[in-house]
């Protein structure tokens, strides 16, 4: 009979403490901690160009933009996360207590990964597609949602239009013009892939 190893429970207050030591970024979800793997080229790419188009957009306005190393906190459903692309309304609202974890997102973007993209996901990943809308939804501040293929264009953006209310649409032409709800900016879907390669994915 082989003896079953008890599954450690962490606290968010010890998940804080790794994370400062740590050398590779990890989710906390309820008690569990989560590496994150690290992204494709392609991934890299493509937040890193929305990032970019976003921050030229934004300038001078009343916003700040992350990419891919800042943490967000989802109290209501006890996860810490790291999205691809955050942008936040000044000023910056902090877990209390923190100067490195935020909670008043108004828009998110993903870029999807095989791991995240879809409702079969590995038990241990979020779907970004689902359970991660799930718990962004939470967030008062939270109004546009972007998902982005690294595989194909097509991108999904979910728009906040009334209380429990989310408006969805889908595209896959390169030439079309996304409008932000959360903030005035306009983002050309062939712009989010430019240099994209698809035949190293």
């Amino acid at each position: 009979m082989i003896a079953q190893i008890e599954k450690r429970i962490y606290t968010a207050e010890e998940y804080l403490e790794l994370e400062l030591a740590a050398e590779t970024r990890s989710e906390y979800r309820n008690g569990d901690i989560i590496p994150i793997t690290g992204g494709t080229p392609n991934h890299n790419d493509i937040s890193g160009n929305l990032y970019i188009l976003l921050k030229s957009a934004l300038k001078g306005k009343d916003y700040r933009i992350f990419y891919a190393d800042q943490r967000i906190r989802i109290p209501a459903v006890n996860l810490y996360t790291y999205p691809d692309v955050v942008v936040v309304p000044k000023p910056l609202e902090l877990q209390t207590g923190r100067k490195d974890t935020i909670v008043n997102p108004c828009f998110i973007a993903e870029v999807l990964s095989k791991s995240t993209q879809n409702y079969d996901s590995p038990a241990e990943t979020l779907c970004d597609r689902s359970e991660k809308f799930a718990a962004y939804r939470t967030i008062p501040t939270f109004q546009d949602y972007l998902l982005v293929d690294q595989h194909q264009v097509h991108v999904e953006h979910h728009v906040k239009t009334a209380v429990n209310q989310w408006l969805f649409s889908e595209y896959d032409d390169p030439n079309v013009v996304l409008s932000f709800s959360a903030f005035e900016c306009q983002v050309q879907i062939a712009d989010l892939y430019e240099a994209i390669d698809f035949t190293s994915v």
